[in-house]
């Protein structure tokens, strides 16, 4: 079984949970944050990167890297369900992740700055 399965099959459940496709606040987390708008699973999405960054810190220092893991974990949780929200799924991040392939960071970096000095001065989009 491969992660991209293990990704689909979570953001199905995510999908699911939409009030949509019938899902109750009342009994469901995932229903819940999606109920109470962008404002509630953004706010999730950053108290999660905050503690990915403490969960590394502490792991430079000595502790177990599970805890990292944990914490990545639940990052990845809640941007899921911002991407179910606005439209996409795990399979479009892995696609952009693939589109980058073999592209030097700095590379990647220096095209998007170049992309948006265009935009800005009414270049191509």
């Amino acid at each position: 079984m491969s992660s991209n399965d293990s990704l689909a099959r979570l953001a199905a459940i995510i999908e699911s949970r939409k009030a949509a496709n019938g899902g109750d606040p009342e009994k469901s987390y995932v229903a819940r944050l999606l109920h109470k708008g962008p404002d509630a699973f953004l706010k999730k999405i950053g108290e999660e990167a905050t503690e990915c960054v403490m969960a590394a810190k502490d792991v430079d220092h000595g502790a177990d890297k599970a805890k990292l893991v944990y914490e990545v974990a639940d990052l990845w949780f809640h941007s899921m369900i911002a991407l179910a929200h606005y439209g996409a799924t795990p399979a479009d991040v892995i696609a952009e992740l693939e589109r980058r392939e073999g592209t030097s960071g700095i590379e990647e970096k220096a095209l998007r700055k170049a992309a948006a000095r265009a935009t800005e001065e009414g270049g191509p989009r």
